[in-house]
């Protein structure tokens, strides 16, 4: 007889994991990364999203800013839809943004992950503290993602 798996990590540890594996980490205005975190799982939960897609938002960067390797996601105790829509909104160093968004389309749940991502990186009081420049590039970079996931909308 196997072993019992072991039990699915909870939302709370999900959380816990996210902000102790980003801890000390900021984004481009100098804010601790993990506001930025909070406020995707709070828009994916405002949005409706099951505790799956609240879970994958609190990791949904942790693959692509290497906080977590691959290999450590595949044997985690999370449910393979979690596990995939992380995988779904991880982009590639050099990765086409039309392979990207493509991959988020196919995989049930990741739009809503990506567009609560998108809503708070484009939010303008988050960008108002950037340069004029990185302001444009950002602004400009989002809007072409959010036309190839088919989101409408600021």
């Amino acid at each position: 007889m196997e072993p019992a798996p072991p039990p699915m990590l909870s939302l709370a540890e999900v959380e816990a994991l996210a902000r102790r594996v980003h801890s000390g980490q900021t984004d481009k205005a100098g804010r601790p990364y993990t506001e930025h975190l909070a406020a995707v799982a709070a828009g994916v939960r405002e949005r409706g999203g099951s505790e799956e897609q609240i879970a994958a938002a609190w990791l949904h960067d942790a693959v692509e800013d290497g906080a977590l390797s691959r290999e450590w996601l595949a044997g985690a105790a999370l449910s393979q839809p979690v596990k995939a829509m992380i995988l779904a909104v991880t982009k590639a160093p050099d990765e086409p943004v039309e392979e990207y968004t493509a991959r988020i389309l196919a995989t049930p749940g990741a739009l809503l992950i990506k567009e609560s991502d998108l809503a708070h990186n484009a939010d303008p009081e988050r960008l108002a503290v950037l340069d004029a420049p990185t302001r444009e590039r950002l602004a400009e970079k989002y809007a072409r993602v959010r036309a190839l996931l088919g989101l409408t909308g600021p």
